[in-house]
C-alpha cells in the first residue's frame, strides 16, 4: 500500500525543497518538471526525486506523473505545498479503512500567513468544501490509482484541471484528512487578498460555463 507522491513544478526552487522534506515519508517522490529555467530539477534530483521533463502544463504533468508511479496510491501535491508533521498516520488511517480504493483524501488547506486575511480564506475554502465539494489542488489529493484510471485521470489542460478532476470524483468519495496542507500565500500577497480570491472565482465561473480555457489562463495570469 505504498504512496507515490506526484509534483509538478515550473521554476519551483525557492520551495520546493522545503516540499520535498515534507513528503520525506513516502515510498516514491516523483518530480515532473515543465521545462524551468532556475534549479528545480536539480533541487529534486539532490532531494533523491525521481525527475521527468514533461510539456509544460499542470493537468499534463499530473498526468505524466500517475503514468511513471508504480505505487498503488498516488498524492498529487504543488510544489509550494508542505504536508505537516504526521501526515502519513492520517493517510495510512484512510489507506487501511474497508473500501479505501473508493475513497479520495484531501488535506485541510491552510495557508503560511499570520494575516487575518489568511484565516478567512481558509474558513471560506473548508466550507466551498462543505458545500460543494470542490477542494482545488493546493489541498492534495491521495487517490487508489484504480480509481484513478476508472476516472480518465487528469485531463492535460493548463489550468482548472484539479476542478475538472474532482468534479468526477464526486462528492461522497471525498474525504478530507485531519491533517493540513500548508500553500503558499504569495500570489494572494503579490495580487492583492481580495484581488486574488476574486479572479479565481471568475476562473472557476468562467470553467464552469465553458469558456475556451485558453482564455482562462489568460485572465488568471493577468
Amino acid at each position: 500500500m505504498g504512496i507515490a507522491v506526484i509534483i509538478p513544478t515550473l521554476n519551483a526552487e525557492a520551495s520546493l525543497a522545503a516540499t520535498l522534506r515534507s513528503v520525506a515519508g513516502a515510498e516514491e517522490i516523483i518530480v515532473i518538471d515543465g521545462g524551468s529555467e532556475d534549479a528545480t530539477v536539480r533541487v529534486a534530483s539532490a532531494a533523491g526525486a525521481r525527475v521527468k521533463v514533461s510539456e509544460r502544463g499542470r493537468g499534463q504533468q499530473l498526468r505524466a506523473g500517475a503514468e511513471l508511479a508504480t505505487q498503488d496510491w498516488l498524492l498529487f501535491l504543488h510544489a509550494d505545498t508542505l504536508l505537516a508533521p504526521g501526515w502519513r498516520t492520517h493517510v495510512d488511517a484512510l489507506t487501511n479503512e474497508t473500501n479505501a480504493a473508493a475513497t479520495v483524501g484531501v488535506f485541510r488547506f491552510k495557508l503560511d500567513d499570520v494575516a487575518w486575511q489568511a484565516r478567512v480564506l481558509e474558513w471560506l475554502v473548508a466550507l466551498r468544501v462543505l458545500l460543494f465539494a470542490l477542494p482545488y489542488g493546493d489541498q492534495g489529493l491521495l487517490i487508489h490509482r484504480s480509481l484513478y484510471a476508472a476516472l480518465g485521470g487528469f485531463r492535460p489542460l493548463p489550468l482548472m484541471e484539479d476542478v475538472d478532476f474532482v468534479r468526477r470524483i464526486g462528492r461522497r468519495r471525498l474525504k478530507t484528512l485531519a491533517s493540513a496542507a500548508t500553500t503558499s500565500s504569495r500570489r494572494w500577497r503579490e495580487d492583492g487578498w481580495l484581488e486574488r480570491s476574486a479572479r479565481n472565482v471568475v476562473c472557476l465561473t468562467m470553467f464552469s460555463v465553458g469558456a475556451p480555457i485558453e482564455r482562462i489562463v489568460r485572465f488568471y495570469g493577468r
